[in-house]
């Protein structure tokens, strides 16, 4: 680790202490070329993966991406900022544990239509009828029929 203050190479680990939550790593540093003192954080790092578009192009998975798809789907509908969050937590959680590189973006979709029809049947539909290109009447009424299985 660098010395923040010197720029020089080599400094000492003084104390290390893992936080309350247990998350992260607190380390107090010495530097060996002028002595001053600093502290440093050690935190885990988890890279989500990317997302294959349909069209075969990539790119980063996106929460705040997610969060809108929940929110479109959810406007105007009686569920709480918290079962909203709960919902984007355990998609990411299982876009995590998938340990992939790379994703078809058709998978996280699949995922957040399982926690709509957990959270909101009307808000289940509405996502669905935009993420499968309903073309009339009919594919409602499959959806629709779907659900109560």
């Amino acid at each position: 680790m660098k010395c923040p203050f010197c720029g020089f190479d080599d400094t000492q680990v003084i104390d290390s202490r893992v936080n309350e939550e247990g998350d992260s790593i607190r380390r107090r540093r010495r530097c060996q070329g002028c002595n001053k003192r600093f502290t440093t954080y050690e935190t885990v790092e988890l890279r989500m993966p990317q997302l294959v578009k349909s069209n075969g192009s990539r790119e980063e998975f996106d929460r705040d991406k997610l969060r809108i798809g929940f929110a479109r789907a959810l406007h105007k509908r009686p569920v709480s900022a918290e079962l909203v969050d709960e919902a984007i937590e355990h998609v990411v959680q299982k876009v995590l544990a998938l340990g992939e590189r790379e994703i078809p973006s058709r998978q996280v979709g699949e995922m957040v239509m399982n926690e709509l029809r957990k959270l909101d049947k009307v808000a289940y539909i509405r996502f669905a009828s935009v993420y499968r290109s309903f073309q009339d009447v009919d594919d409602f009424r499959d959806a629709i029929k779907d659900l109560d299985k």
